[in-house]
């Protein structure tokens, strides 16, 4: 079973993911991207999918046209977690 973060791990998770939102509804972390065409945002996408898949951990996603919107959190934990903080870092370094 995956433990989810508690309020100090997820608070210094987060400074790390600067560009992330913590979405507290849902307790999970959210960020947008934007490329210049649709072809970037699908590649974009293929990466970020190989990634999950090695990691058997998948995003919640939205693509339309030049945007990406990403959603993390796992749910075999109820909320946010470390698989979702090394994910977002994985994401992150594939744009940086």
């Amino acid at each position: 079973m995956v433990e989810q973060l508690n309020q100090a791990e997820r608070e210094d998770a987060l400074d790390g993911l600067p560009d992330w939102d913590h979405d507290e509804g849902r307790d999970a972390i959210t960020r947008n991207f934007t490329f210049a065409d649709f072809s970037e945002a699908f590649a974009f996408m293929t990466r970020v999918a190989l990634l999950a898949e090695k990691a058997d951990h998948h995003p919640e996603w939205s693509n339309v046209y030049n945007r990406v919107e990403i959603l993390l959190t796992t749910h075999d934990a109820g909320g946010l977690s470390g698989r979702d903080i090394d994910m977002a870092q994985a994401i992150d370094a594939l744009v940086e």
